[in-house]
C-alpha cells in the first residue's frame, strides 16, 4: 500500500541529524526517514554509525552515514558537502551531538574540573551547533525554507545535580543561539527552535547509574523517564508546517519535571 502525504509529511525534504548513531539522535533520524525524508546521520563513532545504518536497510538510498566531529570546522564542511552531493539539498538540521563527561558515574564540580574538559564540552555541544548552523544555512536560504532544531536540556533551564557546569552552560548557550539566529533568518522562511529534554533513557543517562536514574523518576509527574521517541515526536512537530509560526522558542519535554 502506498503511503499517503499525511503519513510522509517530509517527503522531498532532507534532514541532517548530528549525534545520530544511537539514543535520541537515532530516534530522530528514524522518525524522519519513516515520515518520508532522506536523512543524513552524522556521528563521531564509525562503529555505532555502521550498526545503526544496518538497521535501516529497508531505506537503502535514503539514509547516508557520515563520520564527523562537529567541533571541527573541516569535518562539518565535509559533512555538509557529502549531504549536498548525495541529496542535493539540506532542509532540516537537528543539532543533537553532545557530551556530558562523568567520573565514576558523577560529574566533576567546578573546583575539580579541568579546563580541557570544560573546553571540550563547549566545543562539541555549543561550537558544534554553531558550525553546523553556519554550514547548512546557505542551502536553506537557497530553498527559501528551513528548520533548525537544537537539542538543549533541562540542565540549561534550571539547577542540575547530575550534569556538570560545562554541560549546563553549553545547553543554555544552545537556546540563546537559537533565539538570536531565529531573528537573523526568520525573513528567509527559516525557523530556529530548541527542545529541552528532561531525563531520557539514553546511553549518556545510563552512565550516571541505575540508582540515580530511578531516584529521578520520583520527581517526574508522569512517573517514568522519557524515551528517544518522545523527543523525536517533538522534533517532528517543530520541523512540520504546523509549527511554521514558531521560532525562537524552547519546548520543554520532560514529563512535567520542570514547570515554569
Amino acid at each position: 500500500m502506498n503511503q499517503t502525504s499525511q503519513e510522509t509529511p517530509f517527503a522531498g525534504k532532507v534532514a541532517l541529524v548530528t549525534g545520530a548513531a544511537r539514543g535520541i539522535g537515532f530516534a530522530i533520524a528514524t522518525r524522519f526517514i519513516d515520515a518520508g525524508a532522506d536523512v543524513v546521520l552524522a556521528d563521531l563513532s564509525e562503529s555505532d554509525l555502521n550498526a545503526s545504518i544496518s538497521t535501516l536497510s529497508d531505506y537503502t538510498g535514503r539514509a547516508l552515514a557520515v563520520r564527523a566531529n562537529v567541533s571541527k570546522d573541516t569535518d562539518v564542511t565535509r559533512m555538509v558537502e557529502a549531504a549536498a552531493a548525495r541529496f542535493g539539498r539540506i532542509d532540516i538540521l537537528v543539532n543533537n551531538a553532545g557530551i556530558s563527561p562523568k567520573h565514576g558515574g558523577r560529574k566533576a564540580t567546578v573546583e575539580e574540573m579541568l579546563a580541557a574538559e570544560w573546553r571540550q564540552v563547549l566545543e562539541v555541544n555549543l561550537t558544534g551547533a554553531f558550525l553546523c548552523c553556519r554550514a547548512c544555512l546557505p542551502h536553506m536560504r537557497a530553498a527559501k525554507w528551513g528548520r533548525i532544531i537544537n537539542i538543549a536540556s533541562v540542565a540549561g533551564r534550571t539547577k542540575t545535580e547530575i550534569a556538570g557546569a560545562h554541560y549546563a552552560a553549553s545547553k543554555a548557550g544552545m537556546m540563546a543561539l537559537a533565539r538570536t539566529l531565529a531573528v537573523e533568518v526568520g525573513s528567509a522562511n527559516i525557523t530556529v527552535n530548541s527542545i529541552a529534554p528532561g531525563r531520557i533513557e539514553t546511553p549518556m543517562a545510563a552512565a550516571a547509574g541505575a540508582e540515580l536514574n530511578q531516584a529521578y523518576v520520583a520527581r517526574i509527574p508522569v512517573g517514568r523517564l522519557g524515551t528517544g521517541e518522545d523527543i523525536a515526536a517533538a522534533v517532528a512537530y517543530l520541523a512540520s508546517e504546523d509549527a511554521a509560526f514558531l521560532t525562537g522558542v524552547t519546548l520543554d519535554v520532560n514529563g512535567g519535571s520542570f514547570m515554569i
